[in-house]
Parts: structure tokens; sequence; C-alpha cells
């Protein structure tokens, strides 16, 4: 991998981390002391802030070692999680993404007004921190040269001197060994700094032994040599006697760093010591031993003896848990996960496609031989497509939950603006849909969320008026439903104002003082261009600009959207789309010369001329099995010439609650159809929704049911029928 695949590789799982980060910080305001929750927020920042070290973003580092130090005072019960804290994390978190996205742009160094942001959120993390700890984190955010945030903490020794502290053994002169000598060869390596002779061990004189040795030595002691190096100098009497060497501040800040760079390999806590240099083999052969002492009770966890031992400064064992915690939490998710380019799938999902089509011709070709084991080998390719079909668009399916998720967000920033407080209760968050239908639903969604704290849910004080609990409730909800999902947006609010929605459409010509409309028809005016009962404007709603972007949006995607309310009590607004874009079912029908492919999972039944003829009705609508069933025929509605067959069959379609039977001469049966858009000539005729190409190679039109359903109101309406017979439709 190249520096620009690894570079990129950060941005994505950046991107990944800080979702999670914004989602747990989110969680903890309800579950302040969720220990797994904290330790996630810090987890994120950490890795964030270790990975970043490694491409050189000294400005991303520094910035997020504010943020995690004031997260390791919460992990330590040093800080408790309140709002306001929340708060500041949230502004972090949101600027880490800033700065993430400006990486990703290749903006270069971040501009005086990034680093100006930088520095005022940076202030207020300080604050929870004392004036000592942040004076400790000496944050410099800017990415001029040597300029760099220095150490979590600096363990035992808070100097730029290693501490070296020596307890030779009693019989060390005996041995021909000068403790002295061992001292003096130790300055050929740098300068002692200070020396302190320990005098504690010398027994009284009549009880001294003149070649007994009883003295111990604290040296401060300057040098770039590492820990092994300067560990070397003692080799010859480490049998006999005690050694501590403890690096200096700075040196445990490149720990920290080189523990933060170690590969994602699978390394045991001793050997991502020793990569290090923390730790020398000595040591943990040392530590080993202590951890198993005589073999009569259970072996102590080695960080916690290396700690005790003072071989390795808590800081640095912390990092070396934490690394290892992190590449096994990646190298499992990395065993379940392969990321792989979205263009890829859309690639592979355009050439099964493509199969399909071509497979309906060779099964048209073997058809017309008639060829028994050609059919059969036919009839094995499509049930295989069919499988590969199936798992293609199974790739590009995710769940909702991560758009839902989202305006956790949105709703407790919005309900601050507001003044108002506002629960959100997601369900549904495991339904799956199609990624390309995610993406595009998020803008709608985030309409209907805003219209509905703003305009839906009321004031503390107006809820407690009227009986209600001061906190209002917004509810996203997704279920699958006959093929399709559905998305429901509801609040327990003070709902719609019928007689208010009528006198604005009337003043604005939308409609006659004369006419008759049912609930669903008033509420739905709501979605018109422009239209608002907003009586202030407010910079969330208020301007008319939003409802009928919804309709639109959703509209493109091949979806309806509805709304049902209870004046006072609650507003529903149901949003009903299609699994996929790319792939469906189709069952294919024919009027005259044309072929039209109406979606399998819509169809309900099929009904012959004999059996509706007689069922009753007034040309327009029939009594099928004493429901009123409305029905259009396709030859009149697409205008196809000539006459009409012998034997007409009603298609009765479903969608949501509402049904239609579809008139056509002929019955096609199934047929896996490839969803192809229509250019922009044509993308605005009502009741297409796209067209396919056969096996055949003819081209046939793809029904868009919803949209004919809802034209056959302004049909009926032309034909004269009765408000009951067009509500029946609609």
């Amino acid at each position: 991998m190249n520096l620009d695949e690894a570079l990129h590789t950060f941005i994505a799982e950046s991107r990944e981390l800080l979702q999670n980060m914004e989602d747990a910080l989110l969680r903890i305001e309800q579950s302040p002391d969720d220990e797994e929750l904290i330790n996630a927020i810090f987890r994120a920042a950490h890795t964030i802030k270790g990975s970043a070290g490694l491409f050189g973003l000294d400005y991303i580092v520094a910035f997020t070692h504010v943020a995690e130090s004031v997260l390791d005072r919460v992990r330590n019960g040093e800080l408790r999680i309140e709002g306001d804290l929340v708060a500041v994390l949230l502004s972090s978190c949101d600027h880490l993404v800033e700065l993430i996205e400006h990486l990703a742009a290749g903006s270069g160094d971040p501009t005086a007004e990034i680093q100006e942001k930088s520095k005022a959120i940076a202030a207020c993390l300080n604050d929870y921190l004392g004036s000592d700890a942040a004076k400790n984190t000496n944050v410099v955010l800017t990415t001029e040269p040597n300029q760099t945030c220095t150490s979590e903490g600096g363990g035992e020794v808070e100097t730029d001197l290693w501490h070296i502290s020596l307890r030779f053994g009693k019989d060390v002169l005996r041995n021909g060994m000068d403790p002295l000598s061992f001292i003096r060869y130790l300055s050929t390596l740098g300068d002692i700094h200070h020396i302190f002779t320990l005098l504690n061990n010398i027994p009284p004189a009549v009880e001294m032994d003149p070649e007994s040795c009883y003295l111990g030595f604290e040296i401060s002691f300057k040098s770039n040599a590492d820990k092994a190096t300067i560990e070397g100098v003692f080799e010859f009497v480490r049998e006999d006697c005690m050694i501590r060497i403890l690096p200096p501040r700075s040196k445990i800040t490149d720990y920290l760093k080189l523990i933060a760079e170690l590969p994602e390999e699978e390394l045991r806590v001793g050997e991502m010591l020793l990569r290090c240099g923390t730790l020398t083999q000595a040591e943990l052969d040392a530590a080993l031993r202590l951890q198993h002492g005589d073999g009569t009770a259970a072996p102590r966890p080695l960080g916690e003896v290396l700690v005790e031992a003072q071989m390795v400064s808590s800081p640095v064992m912390e990092a070396a848990l934490d690394k290892q915690k992190q590449v096994k939490e990646h190298k499992s998710a990395e065993a379940n996960l392969i990321r792989v380019d979205a263009d890829k799938l859309d690639e592979l999902i355009n050439l099964v496609g493509e199969l399909i089509i071509a497979g309906a011709g060779t099964n048209l070709i073997a058809q017309r031989t008639g060829d028994a084991d050609l059919l059969e080998s036919t009839a094995t390719m499509s049930r295989l497509v069919e499988e590969v079909r199936d798992s293609a668009l199974k790739l590009r399916m995710v769940q909702i939950g991560g758009t839902f998720n989202r305006f956790q967000r949105v709703v407790r920033d919005v309900s601050k603006e507001l003044g108002k407080d506002i629960e959100l209760v997601i369900s549904g968050a495991e339904t799956e849909l199609d990624k390309t239908v995610v993406e595009k639903i998020g803008d709608p969604l985030t309409h209907l969320v805003r219209n509905s704290m703003d305009h839906g849910i009321e004031s503390a004080e107006t809820r407690l008026a009227h009986g209600k609990p001061a906190k209002g409730t917004l509810k996203l909800n997704a279920f699958h439903d006959a093929g399709s999902i559905v998305i429901e947006v509801s609040d327990d609010g003070g709902g719609l104002n019928k007689q208010r929605i009528l006198n604005k459409a009337i003043e604005r010509g939308l409609i006659n003082e004369t006419d008759n409309l049912s609930d669903k028809e008033i509420y739905n005016l709501i979605f018109e261009a422009g239209f608002s009962t907003a009586e202030t404007v407010s910079n969330l709603s208020g301007r008319g600009v939003g409802m009928d972007v919804v309709r639109r949006n959703i509209t493109a995607l091949r979806g309806t959207v509805n709304l049902d309310s209870v004046e006072g009590r609650s507003t529903t607004v149901r949003i009903r789309l299609p699994l996929t874009l790319a792939i469906i079912d189709g069952f294919l029908v024919g009027v005259g010369t044309s072929v039209y492919v109406i979606p399998l999972d819509m169809v309900v039944e099929c009904i012959e001329r004999a059996a509706w003829e007689n069922a009753g009705g007034d040309g327009r609508y029939i009594n099928l099995r004493g429901e009123v069933l409305p029905y259009l025929r396709l030859r009149e509605h697409f205008e196809v010439e000539g006459e009409p067959a012998r034997r007409e069959n009603v298609v009765v379609v479903r969608h949501g609650e509402r049904k239609v039977g579809l008139v056509v001469d002929r019955l096609l049966g199934e047929f896996q159809t490839v969803i192809k858009p229509l250019g922009k000539v044509f993308n605005r005729i009502s009741g297409i929704g796209g067209f396919t190409i056969l096996g055949s190679g003819e081209v046939a039109l793809i029904i868009d049911v919803p949209g004919l359903m809802g034209q056959g109101v302004v049909e009926m309406e032309r034909n004269g029928q009765n408000a009951e017979s067009m509500r029946a439709l609609n």
C-alpha cells in the first residue's frame, strides 16, 4: 500500500471513528456512568491521534491530544459527564471532522480561521483540565516545524534526564567488581548531572565486613543513548544488583509515539514494549519470573508486574494495552468486513443487469427451438442468474439505522435552539434498503424532522396546559411492507389545523371554496410548492420551502409520501420507497402491440374478463368480493391504438393501503427487470417509472403504480365520477 492509499484509509477510518464518537456522546448524556461508552469515546480520539502521528499531521495530533486529556480525566472519574461538557466534546468532534475533510480535500495546512477555531475549542477543553493539567498539555495548534504536542504525563520522572536507581549486591566486591568503575563508564555515554549516594544499608562499624558492599546510588543522567545501551553498562553485575532505569519525560513521549506507530500486528505486551525500547530483554525476563512466582498461584498480568516493579511507566503501559486492544478489535472487524469502492458495486450491478437481459434472450431462443436439453440448461442458468442478482443486490443493502442515528445530534441541537425538551425514539433501525436510496433520503428526512420539532411539538408550557408531558417525543420508524420500505416520522405535538390549511389553500388559489376534500387530501396540500401556515419565519422553517422539496425528492426515488394527523395529538408523515433502484421482479402485460412491466411485489391478483364483467359496477369501478375496486384501462391511459382484446384481464395492484385494477389485453408472466432511467425528454411522463429491454430486444415501459394511482383521481374527476368513488381510489 502506497502513502496515498494509506492516507485515504486513514481518512475513511477517521470518518467512521468520528461518527461512532458522536453517536456515543449523544447516548452518554442519558447514561453518564456507562464505562463502555466512555471508553469507546476515548478510544476513538486515541486512535485518531495515534494514526495522525504516523502521517506527521501534527495539527490533528495536537488538537486531539487536548480532547483526549479531558476524556482521560472522565475515564479516571476526575470529571463527571454533564450537558456542557458533552456540548464541548461534540464541538471538538465536529472540528475534527472539519480537519479530516480539510485533509481529504488536499488543501494543505489548515487556514488561519481553522487554527483560530482549534485554539478556541482547545481553550474550552482546557477549562476542564485545570491550570496545571492544561499547562502540561502544552498544545500548539499550528503546523510550524518542531512544534508538537508533548507527553501524556511524565510518569515517575518529570525532567528530561534519565533516572538510574542502583542497589549493588553485597557480594559485588568479592566477585571482583568495582561499583565506581561502572559509574565512570556510564559517564562515557553522557553527562551525570547529579549522583546521590545511599548509606542507609551500612551497618554499625563493629558489624561491617570490608569485603561487602552496602552502597546504593540514585543518578540523574543526560544521554541520547537508548535504554538497552544504558542497561548494557551494568551487564556484568546485573545478577548481583538491582537496577531501575527510568526514562526522561521526552523519552516517554517517544515511547508513546512508537507504540502508536507499531504495525497492526497481534503482539504481546512484552513484545510491544521491547520493540519501542521502553523495556529491555533482561527486564522482560525478570518480569516474567516475577509474574509466575513459585508457580503455586495463578500468574498475574504482566503489565501489572512491570508497572509495580517500576520497569515501565503507567502511561506507556496504558498506551501499549490500548494498542493491543485496538489491534484485536481491528483484526476482528477486518475478518468480517472488507472495504469495496461503491463504484465497483455499481459496475457489478450493471453487469448483472446486462446478464439478466442476455439470459432472457437465451431463454427466448430456447423456447423457439423447443430443444428439451437447451430448455433445461437455460432454466438452470436463469435460476443461477437470479441467485447472483439477489446476492449482488444484498451487497448494496445497508441498515437505515446509520441514517436514523445521525438525527440524535439534529434533535439535540435543534431542541436546545428552540428551548424545547424533545426525545428521539428510533425503531426499525435494522431495516435494510439500497445504499443509493439511503444516501438520497437524508435531506427529505432532515426537513421532516426539523419541521416536526419547530411546528409540531409545542413548548413545555403549552403541553402541560393540554395535559401532556412536558417532554415531547419524536419517532423515527422503518419497516418492510410488500416489497417496499416504509419510513415514518411522527410526533406527539399539536397536529395539523385543517381549517388553517384550507384557508391558506383557498387564499393561494390551490382549491375552490366549494371543493369537498377528505382529511387526507387537506393534509397533503402542505406538500404544494411554497405552501406554509407558519405565522412567523425562523431560521428553521416558515418560508414555504421544504415540504414540496420533500415530495419532489421522494418522487424522484419512485416513492410516495402522505400524511396523517390528529389535531391536538399527533402527526405522522409516511414515506414509501422501493427497496432498490436497480433490478426488480416484474410482471409483463400486453396492451395492443405494447408491452408494460408492473413491479411484481405490487401485484395482488389477476382477474379474467368473465369474472369481473359480472361483478357489478358503473364502468369505472367494480364490486370485487364486496370491495369497491377502481380500475383504469391502460389502453385509454396511454392512448394505445387499435381495438381491445376480446378477453381483457384486470391486474389488481396494491400500493400501501390502496388498491386499483389495471385493465390489459394479455398476461405475459413474470420477468426479471433491469430498470433503465428515462431520458430527460421523457422523465416527466406520469405513470411511467423507466424502461427495460426484453430478451427479444424490444423495449418495455415500467409502470409507476403510485403515480398511476394518483393520476387516476384526475381522470375520474374529468369523467364526472362522484366524490365517493374518487376517495375509493385515493
